[in-house]
């Protein structure tokens, strides 16, 4: 499991928390630190000390928002072969980690719904360090989304092109190589994970919307600034139009050559 965070220490260990609360625990915890000052390496290193799976720190220098360049770097050193990705302001669920492995198919990449807990309910978690969230607050939206009925969960998810939700995201690990990872031209908030979900499907990887399972709880933040989201989203609309395979600018730069793609289009 890959977890992407920035200077948010408080927000990580109740990600941390649940990840390690799981019915099935993950093989393994990446946090893909795009330049979080030693808060959060202190943080890493004090849980990891008391885990039971592998947490390994990945960072790099703070240049800027990066996101796709550091979670490519967690791809690399990622050891499992499929791959559940989350953002980490968020709590997951107990059975969070045991729905993303049931809906895991080959020639498949899943995202699932969120539940969007509102200031007051966030920072009260926040305060008490607790990841016991009570979904029907008042202070909380798109509640339906907590609905857990995994037995009927595969009729209701749905192969639906378009929308990618990089929080609570899985794929196979050989699949995003093959795409060349993200394309870290794509720098500043916005389509960095529309961007890569483009490619998956254009390779013959299909999207499946996961419902009734696999929701996370999003803390709330404030929106991060988007000066960078038109140039963005022409960048994912030229994936798009010319249905691109693979980015130039990727995940192949941080591989083993020996095992990296020998060409890039």
């Amino acid at each position: 499991m890959i977890i992407s965070t920035y200077n948010w220490p408080e927000a990580l260990e109740l990600c941390l928390k649940s990840s390690l609360s799981q019915t099935v625990l993950p093989d393994e915890i990446l946090i893909a630190d795009d330049g979080s000052d030693e808060r959060t390496a202190r943080l890493v290193e004090q849980i990891a000390e008391g885990a039971s799976i592998p947490i390994v720190h990945v960072w790099h220098e703070d240049t800027g928002f990066r996101l796709g360049s550091i979670r490519n770097k967690a791809i690399a050193r990622a050891t499992g072969d499929y791959i559940i990705q989350i953002d980490g302001d968020v709590i997951l669920p107990p059975d969070f980690i045991r729905d993303h492995l049931s809906t895991a198919r080959p020639r498949r990449f899943v995202s699932g719904s969120r539940v969007l807990l509102g200031p007051d309910y966030s920072a009260l978690l926040l305060q008490q360090r607790s990841i016991d969230v009570k979904v029907w607050q008042k202070d909380v939206c798109n509640k339906l989304n907590a609905i857990r009925m995994p037995w009927i969960s595969p009729l209701f998810g749905r192969y639906k092109p378009g929308v990618t939700r990089g929080c609570n995201m899985a794929f196979w690990r050989d699949d995003a190589i093959c795409v060349n990872g993200y394309n870290e031209l794509i720098q500043g908030w916005g389509s960095e994970d529309y961007e890569f979900g483009m490619r998956l499907s254009h390779i013959g990887t299909h999207h499946f919307a996961l419902k009734l399972a696999g929701c996370v709880y999003h803390i709330y933040h404030n929106v991060r600034a988007r000066d960078q989201s038109v140039t963005n989203q022409v960048l994912a609309n030229l994936t798009r139009s010319r249905r691109l395979l693979r980015c130039k600018h990727g995940i192949s730069q941080y591989l083993d050559p020996i095992a990296a793609p020998l060409s890039e289009e």
